[in-house]
């Protein structure tokens, strides 16, 4: 789909609110968990007009034309494989992503930051390596100390996530809305009822 959608979908989340599609690669697995790979119905019906995508399972709900009429797609698989990528970008996001969106000194969830094990005014660099997600009161607590100096230990070892690792730590989170459609497509870390 052209580039100009992608970058108008993701500056209008708004458009996702109504009838949107879950969009699968061609292996039938979501393209991401978290955020999980939604488009609008206005794209998916778009791609399925254009014959990129196959649609599995679709809303009540019709669009019409003057000449046509087509239900509005929930969950669409793309026709060619897209190869997920195997480099993880260094962002805020995948750092809390693979800091489960936990402070990784006392664990607590909320409002987040991120702190440099080793300070970089002692020569500590920005990488996976050396970057935690930190909530406000143990980022001000240790300021540009050492761990030992500031008498804190971390939850985990930072380390590089690999990407296969990021996206199923994407599965922990589910959005707060799962239409009934998608439910066979989505492999959550949840319990099962029995």
């Amino acid at each position: 789909m052209d580039g100009d959608f992608r970058t108008e979908f993701v500056r209008e989340p708004a458009a996702l609110k109504q009838h949107p599609a879950l969009v699968l690669n061609a292996d039938y697995r979501p393209l991401s968990y978290y955020p999980l790979s939604l488009w609008p119905w206005q794209e998916a019906v778009k791609a399925a007009f254009l014959d990129r995508v196959d649609i599995v399972a679709e809303y009540d709900t019709c669009v019409r034309s003057p000449s046509t009429q087509i239900r509005i797609p929930s969950v669409v698989v793309l026709k060619d494989y897209v190869k997920p990528q195997k480099r993880v970008a260094f962002t805020r996001f995948n750092l809390f992503l693979r800091d489960e969106f936990r402070c990784q000194y006392c664990g607590s969830k909320g409002d987040l930051t991120f702190d440099h094990v080793v300070p970089r005014a002692s020569g500590g660099i920005t990488s996976w390596e050396n970057v935690v997600a930190a909530c406000s009161p143990c980022n001000l607590r240790k300021g540009s100390k050492s761990l030992r100096r500031a008498n804190m230990s971390l939850r985990k070892p930072p380390r590089a996530p690999g990407a296969e690792e990021l996206r199923n730590m994407g599965r922990k989170f589910p959005p707060g809305h799962l239409h009934e459609s998608w439910i066979d497509y989505l492999y959550w870390d949840a319990e099962l009822e029995a």
